[in-house]
Order: C-alpha cells, then structure tokens, then sequence
C-alpha cells in the first residue's frame, strides 16, 4: 500500500527576504483595562509602529492582570530612509526578474 505524497508548497516567486532591521518599542502599562489598552495601541500605531504582541502580568491573588507589556515594531530609520528615497525615485514597484531582464536586453539593443 502506498501512501499519498503531500502537495508541494510553491514559493511566490519572490527571493526570501534577509533579516529585516527592526526598531522595537515596549510600553508598560500600569493601568490594564479596555481604555488604557486601547489608547496605547492607537497613539504608536498613528506613530508608525505595527503591534506585535501582548503580554501581562498576573497576580497571584487575582484573576485581572496587574501590568501589560505591548510590544511594537518598525522598520529601522535606515531602511525608512531608503524606501521613501526608492518611492520618491519611482523605484519603489516590485519587479520580477523577467522585467528585469527585459529591460537589461533592450539596453544592449540601444548601443
């Protein structure tokens, strides 16, 4: 009897990204109810921080936290910088590496 091969993952075609730099933020919050979480998240998230995580901190004589950490991340300031530059620049569209060779061939037919 033999037995069924699992399906293959295709990939998008896209090259696998490097470790990205990522500035990480960390708010403590005192307070744990519904507003002060709230609030926490909409103020970094209009900053330019995407929310990654979520943790608190229990007491033993309680079920209701006693702190909650939240976690935000984004990407460095360098790389900030250099994608609005590619954007500005119109570089900023993806572009596959048939594109790409396209456009490196037409060049050679220029010369």
């Amino acid at each position: 009897m033999r037995r069924a091969r699992k399906p293959r993952r295709r990939s998008s075609g896209k090259p696998p990204t490097g470790p990205a730099a990522l500035q990480y933020k960390i708010v403590e919050l005192s307070t744990v109810d519904e507003g002060s979480l709230e609030f926490a998240v909409n103020h970094w998230v209009q900053q330019g921080w995407t929310l990654e995580n979520v943790q608190f901190a229990m007491r033993e004589s309680s079920k209701r936290p006693a702190m909650a950490f939240v976690f935000f991340t984004r990407a460095s300031e360098a790389e900030a910088q250099v994608a609005t530059a590619q954007a500005a620049a119109g570089q900023g569209r993806a572009e596959t590496a048939w594109s790409r060779l396209a456009a490196l061939a037409t060049e050679g037919e220029d010369r």
